[in-house]
């Protein structure tokens, strides 16, 4: 059966990281954007990382910075995956040394195949809610149908809830799933029963498509 990956973003709180942790979430994303609800920044979430048990993924999410902020975030973080949210090249993407996923903004007018081709270094592309310019964790989703086929990893995010995310693994059969303002009780506050849901949601969806 087929296991699709879950991430938890903007995680700002130890006992939100920590429930995640015991759910079996496989990656926990830290918002270092600061115009963010959601936004920690580098030195806090450093301390949020280093208790992370191994084999948890940690995401470092970035949004137009320059080069010099994301050197000395990964410095402090020391985070797994790299995540853009912005305008930013592959060049420029790949220019850490690091593992990246690119956001892709799918509330505007967008050719996914050749997102992908530019991308191609990516290990994945997030298809958020969003339009360009925007940040994602809106709370509101985009239309499914407009994710055609990829060569690279789909990672959907952009309004999933408990109630919506078994909808969109059955539709796309996507990778991964990212969750922000589903699983919280206001910006960057997690919910416990939320988040509980969420992880039960995805694995019940598995198993609907196995």
């Amino acid at each position: 059966m087929f296991r699709t990956r879950i991430k938890f973003c903007g995680i700002r709180r130890a006992v939100d990281a920590a429930l995640a942790v015991d759910l079996g979430v496989d990656a926990l994303g830290f918002v270092l954007v600061p115009a963010s609800k959601r936004y920690l920044d580098p030195e806090r979430a450093a301390l949020l990382r280093a208790k992370l048990p191994p084999l948890v993924t940690s995401v470092a999410l970035f949004m137009d910075a320059d080069a010099a902020f994301v050197q000395r975030a990964i410095e402090l973080l020391r985070p797994h995956l790299l995540q853009f949210h912005g305008g930013e090249t592959p060049a420029f993407c790949a220019s850490f040394g690091l593992p990246y996923v690119k956001a892709v903004a799918m509330g505007g007018a967008v050719d996914l195949a050749r997102e992908a081709r530019r991308h191609r270094h990516a290990s994945a592309l997030l298809l958020d809610s969003h339009v360009p310019g925007d940040m994602g964790g809106s709370g509101k989703t985009f239309d499914w149908a407009r994710a055609t086929a990829s060569r690279k990893p789909l990672i959907l995010a952009g309004g999933l809830t408990p109630q919506n995310v078994g909808r969109g693994i059955r539709a796309l059969r996507p990778y991964a799933v990212d969750v922000s303002s589903g699983i919280e009780a206001r910006p960057g506050v997690k919910d416990a029963q939320k988040m509980r849901a969420f992880v039960a949601a995805v694995r019940r969806a598995d198993r609907s498509t196995a």
